[in-house]
């Protein structure tokens, strides 16, 4: 990670969600954790699989008073498809335009493929990124064994 470290303060961003609504980073800040993922695509087989995860676990995270956000450079509508169609009921963010900026920013957006790796982020109540994992594409690691590792750091 460049310039990204764990530690150090998570980059502050606002994108809009799958309803059009602005979301801000430090919205949450002294109020919950964020544990952020960014998925390169919606729709396709790896990344609607990590989010049915999570919806699927989505009660554990708020008990620990810890935001889901998930970030991908799809544009709003898309995204707004892809929620109805899966049930997923988190903030789905669209870092479409400029393409990629808050991808950039956590060090995480691939040029060659236009999209964001696959990369997940815990950021504490006081903006500070506390633990990230970055995972190649296509494949993954076990995403209940990651979920796990994420709530134990929310």
């Amino acid at each position: 990670m460049d310039g990204l470290t764990i530690g150090g303060p998570a980059p502050d961003f606002c994108l809009r969600d799958q309803f059009g609504q602005d979301v801000t980073l430090s919205s949450y800040r002294d109020k919950k954790a964020v544990a952020i993922f960014f998925y390169p695509f919606a729709f396709s087989g790896v990344c609607t699989g990590e989010m049915a995860g999570i919806r699927d676990r989505l009660a554990e995270f708020m008990t620990f008073e810890t935001e889901v956000l998930a970030i991908s450079c799809d544009p709003v509508y898309a995204l707004r498809t892809f929620a109805d169609q899966d049930g997923l009921n988190f903030p789905l963010l669209s870092d479409f335009w400029p393409h990629g900026e808050v991808s950039r920013a956590f060090d995480v957006f691939d040029e060659q493929k236009g999209c964001p790796r696959r990369s997940s982020y815990v950021i504490d109540k006081a903006g500070t990124v506390r633990w990230a994992v970055h995972n190649a594409m296509p494949e993954g690691r076990d995403l209940d064994e990651h979920l796990d590792q994420l709530l134990a750091l929310s």
